[in-house]
């Protein structure tokens, strides 16, 4: 498999203009205050009292590539799933990543070892949120 040299484009016949990725939580103010306020992704908009759900979506690259995390009034058993099922960021450098490592450890939270040792090996930091999923910080782009 060729590495990408430009920005690729959804292929003709699947016309998508936006992806969310979205997941429950008990926990939704300490996830979103982990990834808005520790991570720096920014909020986009939220919802209350939705037919029983309330949610929050935050930005990835601009509007287009989200993060949706909702809680629903019943409750949501929702466990973290295994330590290998990842959102990985990665970083323009070493030093754009340690920014946000800071961040992170000014806020309590430590890195946990990887379930992959590919991860380290490049250098790469994971998170737990506050709802165990995992998050990994990489220093550079693989392609």
């Amino acid at each position: 498999m060729g590495m990408a040299t430009e920005t690729q484009a959804w292929p003709d016949g699947l016309g998508v203009v936006q992806v969310r990725i979205a997941r429950p939580t008990d926990r939704l103010d300490e996830v979103v205050t982990f990834y808005r306020d520790h991570l720096g992704l920014p909020e986009l908009s939220r919802f209350t009292g939705h037919a029983g759900y309330d949610g929050v979506m935050l930005g990835l690259p601009g509007t287009d590539y989200h993060l949706e995390f909702t809680s629903h009034a019943d409750g949501s058993p929702c466990p973290a799933p295994t330590g290998d099922n990842l959102l990985v960021l990665y970083f323009a450098g070493a030093a754009q990543m340690h920014d946000v490592v800071e961040r992170l450890a000014a806020a309590g939270h430590e890195p946990v070892p990887a379930e992959n040792p590919y991860w380290t090996e490049n250098g790469a930091l994971t998170f737990a949120d506050p709802d165990g999923w995992r998050v990994v910080l990489v220093p550079k782009p693989v392609f």
